[in-house]
């Protein structure tokens, strides 16, 4: 029987011992979460408000590991979430789940991740929970996926010994976006709530999108690019002393994302992943001189799993040491996260 509320253990049971909970794990993206964390021996619990949901796609999960509970119900929520070391939110759009989760999981005195694009709810974890976490010795670290984790982490490995940069330009092509029921609820959630950083400050972007064109590298080469209000910018400009973080992206995914008729992913191999290509692309500029990096992969979804993953190991691995809100770029040495990534799931070049 599956229990709508869950009972926290005793305050004698250590963080370690407790698995970590992925809320929203049935959706696509968080089925990726799970995969990668069971990959990196963490034992997991499944959570979400539908229990059809969870046993569609996790058929032959024992009941011990599935919970369902609502958002509605915050001490039932904080019971759920006492169960765990940390919550891992999946659940779209952000703007709803995580005020609810975030304050939980203070309640409960567990770690908070999410892999939220949203702009706004990065924004608000570091701006509105950051010294509440870290009051509490917990570390709340939103955005930790594609957008928002990849371009913070090349950008953070790239700068190295400059104590601060004159830009952070971060290029990002896709051979195509078949964007998931949950990016397009998020979109719609999140219409005219986009922002750039430019001139030491978030501000609106501008009526006309800029446009340029980028020598990306193979296999793409050279691509018309568009402005584009980027998670990136959000998670780079929190910790990193920089003026202008320009974000851009190939238009072609763009215009697929826009369009109402673009099909969802469709799975290719046994892991679920789609046949998409990314390629992100970080100059750091500093008086005159610029640093690059690079990251080449397969499935923006597909990819967030292993992010995820990885901010949840170095987290639990800190032993309490990292607290407040952080980015990823902040979650120990950037290029060994990265590296940890390199054999099976990127393609990387420091570039220099």
């Amino acid at each position: 029987m599956i229990e709508n509320t869950s009972t926290a253990l005793s305050s004698s049971s250590s963080a370690k011992s407790r698995p970590v909970l992925v809320y929203g794990a049935a959706g696509h993206t968080g089925r990726f979460v799970v995969q990668a964390l069971r990959e990196l021996g963490h034992a997991v619990l499944l959570a979400g408000r539908d229990l059809g949901k969870l046993h569609a796609a996790f058929p032959d999960a024992p009941a011990d590991q599935l919970r369902v509970q609502g958002l509605g119900d915050a001490a039932a929520l904080t019971r759920l979430l006492a169960e765990s070391s940390l919550v891992v939110n999946c659940a779209g759009p952000f703007a709803d789940s995580a005020p609810q989760l975030l304050q939980a999981a203070l309640q409960a005195g567990v770690h908070y991740v999410d892999v939220s694009a949203e702009q706004p709810t990065a924004r608000e974890v570091f701006g509105q929970w950051g010294e509440r976490y870290a009051a509490a010795g917990l570390c709340a670290a939103p955005a930790a996926a594609f957008y928002g984790a990849l371009g913070d982490l090349l950008a953070t490995s790239v700068l190295g010994d400059w104590p601060d940069a004159d830009a952070i330009e971060v290029h990002i092509a896709l051979d195509s976006w078949h964007p998931t029921e949950g990016t397009r609820k998020t979109g719609q959630r999140n219409a005219g709530r986009h922002v750039v950083y430019a001139n030491g400050q978030f501000q609106a972007p501008p009526a006309v999108a800029p446009r340029k064109t980028w020598a990306f590298a193979a296999p793409f080469g050279e691509q018309a690019v568009v402005g584009f209000s980027s998670a990136d910018a959000v998670t780079i400009a929190h910790h990193v002393r920089v003026p202008d973080v320009p974000a851009w992206m190939n238009e072609t995914p763009l215009t697929e994302l826009r369009a109402a008729d673009t099909p969802a992913p469709v799975a290719v191999d046994p892991s679920g992943r789609s046949a998409q290509r990314f390629l992100v692309e970080v100059v750091v500029r500093r008086g005159g001189e610029a640093r690059r990096a690079s990251a080449s992969g397969q499935d923006i979804y597909a990819i967030t799993g292993p992010l995820a993953a990885q901010a949840v190991g170095r987290i639990l691995a800190a032993g309490g040491a990292l607290t407040g809100a952080l980015s990823a770029g902040q979650l120990g040495d950037a290029r060994s996260f990265l590296q940890a990534l390199a054999l099976r799931y990127l393609q990387l070049d420091f570039g220099g």
